[in-house]
């Protein structure tokens, strides 16, 4: 019978084990059958690891005039110049990577159109975030109660002009442009078309 070089040792070590695991298990004392209210207390458990830091709620950094020229008017823009060329045709710029035109940049064309649309839908919730003041430094009226009205034609008009996008249909392109151009002058009329800046957002 041929043994391979270590088993012995292996027997040894199994055997060992057995012995101890028996012994010990034989040995082991029996748990106490006193009555329970009369044990002592359980030492409390440890404090748990603080958790971690909540993210902060969301901070304001644009006024209302910054938050418009940054998402709402240049994402606008794009999909009024979809309704004089088709997207589809539009000219690639030279290093796309790197254009500051939406339609030529590496992610143009109908999907620059479809993507601006989503930046009104997503920009107009943000028309609403607490603690938004407009350019003269008054609070956004955003308890008013035409506001979210206001907001909510913004997000509209997003809306139909990703649909337009999707089908890549200019005609439908025009009627998107029209719903953009009502949902902003519904609010200009009321807050923005005023004599003077300090006038504006009352």
């Amino acid at each position: 019978m041929r043994f391979h070089r270590g088993t012995p040792a292996l027997l040894l070590l199994t055997a060992t084990t057995a012995f101890f695991v028996g012994r010990s298990e034989a040995q082991a004392p029996k748990a106490p059958t006193k009555d329970a209210s009369k044990a002592p207390a359980k030492a409390a458990p440890a404090p748990a690891a603080k958790a971690a830091k909540a993210p902060a709620a969301t901070q304001v950094q644009a006024n209302l005039g910054q938050l418009m020229k940054g998402i709402l008017y240049i994402n606008s823009n794009v999909i009024f110049a979809a309704q004089g060329t088709d997207p589809a045709k539009y000219p690639a710029a030279k290093d796309s990577s790197v254009s500051p035109d939406a339609l030529s940049s590496a992610y143009g064309k109908w999907e620059a159109v479809e993507n601006s649309s989503l930046a009104l839908i997503e920009g107009a919730n943000l028309l609403s975030v607490p603690g938004r003041k407009c350019a003269n430094g008054r609070a956004v009226p955003v308890g008013n109660a035409d506001w979210p009205k206001f907001v909510q034609g913004v997000r509209d008009a997003g809306l139909v002009a990703y649909n337009a996008a999707k089908a890549k249909d200019q005609d439908k392109i025009l009627d998107a442009a029209d719903a953009i151009t009502t949902a902003c002058a519904n609010c200009h009329d009321k807050y923005r078309e005023k004599p003077t800046l300090a006038e504006r957002c009352v």
